[in-house]
């Protein structure tokens, strides 16, 4: 089974008064066909600047500095916009943290519906009405609703709507970036159930960005841990849960409260994330991380990639190294 989406090597720039900032530095992920592929971090990580590459939302002072973006096989980074036109919504789409974000809000739901229908078909618009109807019923929306204004309907009934628009034709691959966050927890699991049962009936792939890792472990196949702009982690979830290998994964999984099972102490992670303008020596989160050694301020570390996944970390010069450390000291602190 073919990758839909292979990311290799993504460096993304941004030019500033006080120099270049690089807000993703050589990022590679792949995503299977009907694979749910997470990133998670720290706000200021790089992972919306990634979704945003990927789509092609960019703007200036942003710019894809070097790297590949291949959909289906298909090179998209200097892929002319008309051509990537062709390809929005039909084979990638994207959900944004805000359904006002997506949603204009002096035009009527079925008339953004349509548009990307009408756009990338050739039909009538009664049947493109059709169509919208249906797709609001996907989503648990009755067809009434077509001639609101999205201010007239609740936030979590504009993020179905969204989503709505995102399945509208299909596409192979569906972004989702903090596409809950303005939510309460209540409608937050609505969303994600709904977003759970249209992904196994129609088998698209999704690229779920979040800052939720509990949120994230519950739905996603494989995930991703960027730091400063690096993916320092990439396994799977049972993995991640059970010997999460890079110490800052580690600390974010420390810093949320388990649901059920002993009571432990929670840590968090201590101080700042780094300055992109004038990043750190060496490892980038050597300044917060307690494993750190005079190496880790010295030198980038390599990525170790194995049966587990892959992590970028001192720790594991060699394979097996370092875990037991991590584990020893998370024990020890609860």
């Amino acid at each position: 089974m073919g990758d839909i989406l292979e990311v290799r090597d993504l460096c993304v720039d941004y030019d500033s008064p006080r120099g270049k900032v690089r807000a993703v530095n050589k990022v590679s992920f792949a995503i299977g066909k009907g694979e749910i592929f997470g990133l998670v971090g720290e706000s200021g990580c790089g992972k919306s600047t990634t979704a945003f590459a990927i789509s092609r939302l960019l703007r200036p002072p942003a710019q894809v500095s070097s790297g590949s973006i291949q959909l289906k096989g298909q090179e998209l980074t200097h892929l002319p916009e008309k051509e990537f036109d062709h390809l929005r919504w039909s084979n990638i789409s994207i959900i944004l943290q805000s359904a006002m974000n997506n949603l204009n809000p002096v035009i009527k739901i079925q008339d953004q519906l349509i548009d990307a229908i009408l756009a990338h078909k050739d039909i009538s618009t009664e049947e493109a009405v059709k169509q919208a109807e249906y797709l609001l019923g996907l989503v648990d929306i009755s067809a009434n609703r077509l001639n609101n204004y999205p201010h007239e309907l609740s936030g979590g009934m504009r993020q179905r709507v969204v989503i709505a628009m995102a399945l509208a034709l299909r596409p192979d691959l569906i972004i989702m970036d903090e596409p809950t966050t303005a939510l309460d927890v209540v409608v937050q699991n609505g969303i994600i159930k709904k977003v759970l049962e249209l992904q196994k009936e129609f088998d698209f792939s999704i690229l779920f960005i979040t800052h939720d890792l509990p949120l994230m472990l519950e739905i996603c196949d494989r995930v991703g841990v960027m730091y400063a702009g690096k993916l320092v982690e990439v396994t799977k979830r049972e993995t991640l849960l059970r010997e999460a290998r890079h110490p800052y994964t580690q600390g974010l999984l420390e810093s949320f409260p388990p649901l059920k099972g002993k009571k432990k102490r929670l840590k968090g992670i201590t101080g700042h994330t780094p300055d992109l303008v004038t990043p750190p020596s060496g490892c980038s989160f050597h300044p917060r991380c307690p494993f750190a050694m005079s190496t880790c301020k010295q030198e980038e570390p390599q990525i170790l990639a194995d049966n587990k996944g892959i992590v970028a970390c001192h720790l594991y010069g060699k394979e097996g190294d370092g875990f037991e450390q991590l584990q020893a000291a998370s024990e020890g602190n609860q």
